[in-house]
């Protein structure tokens, strides 16, 4: 039991992005999806409205053709040096932020689009 106790503690501490990752590497390890269950959890729920959702992450998912743009809009949105916003962009899949409004996400997402990139808001 302590065992699982503490691989439970360790997932909490994952980012969100390292947990979608641990979530894609189980299901391509193991040959199941993890989107099954959770409607499944939905279902058994009764229907009962789920709490509304009042915080985002803004995920860089690919750079598209456009990577000099790209890596200037997320210059502007982080704040961060331009090695730092191209470090980003050449690590895509991204959080650029996280636990935002929606309408500050959507923005961002925008931006981002704008500039050529695939975004996903979370």
């Amino acid at each position: 039991m302590a065992d699982i106790a503490k691989f439970i503690e360790d997932i909490k501490a994952l980012s969100v992005l390292e947990l979608n990752e641990l979530v894609k590497a189980i299901e391509e390890e193991f040959g199941v999806s993890a989107a099954a269950p959770v409607m499944m959890a939905g279902a058994a729920a009764g229907g009962e409205a789920a709490a509304e959702k009042t915080e985002f992450d803004v995920v860089l998912v690919d750079a598209g053709s456009s990577k000099m743009g790209v890596i200037k809009a997320v210059k502007e949105i982080t704040g961060l040096g331009l090695k730092e916003a191209k470090e980003i962009v050449d690590n895509a899949p991204k959080a650029i932020k996280e636990g935002i409004a929606k309408a500050e996400a959507d923005e961002i997402a925008a931006k981002l689009g704008d500039a050529g990139a695939k975004v996903e808001v979370k």
